[in-house]
């Protein structure tokens, strides 16, 4: 993608079935600027019209590995194309880059299977679902014992503002993520998001007696709300913060005419992957394509590799502001 190609790569993703958020032009600058990453935003054009994007970035690190994949940091990505053509042409430039680079693997966060014969990993899945404009409908589409918990955090008073800055998300979101022992991203990351996506990048924070208790960064597209990144600080247990800090955005949302909630990725056999199923979302497999260039075996850069479990104990212990300024040094790697 060239200077000036942002607005027609951004009109044919707003129009393609098969795009998601993540194959806006905007990742670009997000993770060049909050990363250091080299980015490659290929398209596909016939008679000066896009027919296929491939946004991709370049990911090499002694630790984890080195990889072009579309896209880090994003949970959906591979190609979006209108026509067979643009799509083979997409896929052959992606692989020719691949080899070009030297990179131990090329991945696709396809939504849907694309690459029958590149490996996947029974790993992730995603959870959407649709949402009524009426808020009673919706709460009870919420299974019994769920919708219990939402009910706790309407009676213990909890409130709801959006939130112009990143103050008060970044400090429940750090909190959170320490306590699951993962590094956690910079403030800055964060602050690039809503300064690249504006309003489409909305932070909601929910607070009791003026104190932060939870806050969530949702991005919009078309008519999907997908709460992407969130977290609560100790009291948010006690008074079911996250439970209400959901509904209180899903009822926001439908209210603003938005149709699908998507509860976005998570592991299979993880306390995240339980706590959407309470929901009634249904678990959707997410096929990931990987293609082997020089790597051995398929990339397991994640919290589940038992590998990591004493790094996770350690980090748990160690002071929250040390994380808050090591984290980012590693977790940019991760992708």
């Amino acid at each position: 993608m060239r200077d000036g190609d942002q607005e027609r790569w951004d009109a044919f993703v707003n129009k393609c079935s098969e795009a998601t958020f993540f194959h806006r032009a905007g990742w670009k600058s997000v993770i060049e600027r909050a990363f250091g990453h080299r980015t490659y935003f290929l398209y596909a054009e016939s008679e000066g019209r896009i027919e296929g994007v491939l946004p991709l970035a370049q990911v090499k690190s002694l630790m984890f590995g080195h990889s072009l994949v579309s896209l880090p940091f994003c949970v959906y990505g591979g190609i979006a194309a209108n026509t067979e053509a643009a799509r083979h042409a997409l896929h052959q430039e992606a692989q020719r880059l691949a080899t070009q680079l030297g990179v131990g693997h090329l991945e696709y966060r396809n939504m849907h299977a694309r690459q029958e014969a590149w490996a996947t990993k029974e790993l992730y899945v995603t959870f959407r679902k649709e949402i009524s404009p009426d808020d009673e409908s919706n709460m009870l589409a919420i299974p019994k014992k769920q919708r219990a918990m939402v009910r706790k955090g309407i009676k213990a008073n909890l409130q709801s503002a959006v939130d112009h800055d990143v103050e008060r998300f970044f400090a429940a979101y750090s909190e959170s993520v320490h306590r699951l022992g993962t590094p956690v991203f910079a403030k800055r990351y964060f602050q690039i998001l809503r300064d690249t996506f504006g309003e489409d990048c909305e932070i909601l924070t929910i607070t009791r007696d003026g104190r932060t208790v939870s806050s969530v960064l949702s991005f919009y597209f078309r008519n999907e709300v997908l709460p992407y990144y969130g977290g609560g600080t100790a009291e948010a247990r006690e008074v079911a913060g996250n439970d209400f800090m959901y509904w209180e955005l899903m009822r926001r949302a439908a209210a603003r005419g938005y149709t699908i909630f998507d509860f976005g990725r998570s592991k299979m056999g993880t306390g995240a992957f339980d706590f959407k199923k309470n929901w009634g979302f249904q678990a959707q497999p997410l096929p990931y394509a990987y293609q082997l260039h020089r790597a051995k075996a398929l990339p397991d850069n994640n919290p589940l590799n038992p590998k990591y479990q004493l790094f996770i104990k350690l980090w748990q212990h160690m002071p929250l502001v040390a994380a808050n300024m090591i984290g980012p040094h590693i977790v940019k790697n991760l992708g």
